[in-house]
């Protein structure tokens, strides 16, 4: 599949899997529109790869998702790609949970990243075609120590993206969920002793290891889908 002149959304593109997403599209020809909080980091990647289109806002609220829709509608007349990326992460015992937090994190992994997906999905059933690919977890596939209010929001996104996928099968519109480990970003800042100490972890994954996963999902020629692709640290045994 050549992506050459595709257009993408990506949504937490300022930092981390996000930025390394986008400049892994970039590379391939991608033209993006990109989501994120910190408008100074969106603006210098458009101005690293002229022609982005940066949109800075809190992706919480309905408007800041339909603002990145219309920006790509309105710059390149098209949405074929979305990546449903912005996500937060907190965990803890039982005694050290914040439980607004949690609430926060909810409203963004859960209640932000569906009306994202539902977003997509009816501008590509009204186009014919698309890709939505979001960033789920291995924790949407199993739950680890202190971590279970984090796994609950990535196991709504894997139950919502098989329901979509079934609803929109035979049709050209695909579905991917990228289901990584333990990566080096800026999810884990809050932790004083970092999770990949905690578990003796060397090597975590990379930003741009997640990145070609995404490309190779994307590539695939049209008869092929890929519901999931599971990305682990070698050293990891969760």
């Amino acid at each position: 599949m050549e992506l050459k002149g595709k257009v993408a959304i990506i949504t937490g593109a300022s930092s981390g899997l996000g930025l390394a997403c986008a400049e892994a599209l970039a590379g391939e020809g991608v033209r993006l529109v990109l989501g994120g909080r910190r408008v100074d980091r969106l603006e210098d990647f458009a101005r690293r790869f002229p022609g982005t289109r940066a949109v800075s806002g809190d992706i919480t609220e309905p408007a800041a998702i339909a603002a990145l829709f219309a920006e790509a509608e309105t710059a390149f007349g098209q949405v074929d790609i979305v990546f449903n990326n912005a996500g937060y992460m907190t965990s803890g015992t039982i005694e050290q949970i914040d439980i607004d937090r949690v609430a926060a994190m909810v409203r963004l992994n859960v209640e932000a990243a569906y009306r994202v997906m539902y977003t997509a999905m009816k501008h590509f059933r009204r186009v014919g075609s698309g890709h939505l690919v979001n960033t789920s977890s291995i924790l949407g596939l199993k739950v680890g120590l202190e971590s279970g209010a984090y796994a609950g929001t990535k196991y709504a996104i894997e139950a919502l993206a098989e329901a979509l996928r079934m609803e929109v099968a035979r049709s050209d519109i695909r579905i991917t969920n990228l289901q990584p480990g333990l990566i080096a970003t800026e999810l884990h800042r809050e932790y004083e002793v970092s999770i990949a100490k905690q578990r003796s972890i060397d090597h975590p994954l990379q930003p741009a290891d997640v990145a070609q996963a995404l490309l190779f999902a994307l590539k695939q020629p049209p008869h092929v889908r890929v519901p999931a692709i599971l990305i682990s640290p070698g050293e990891s045994a969760l």
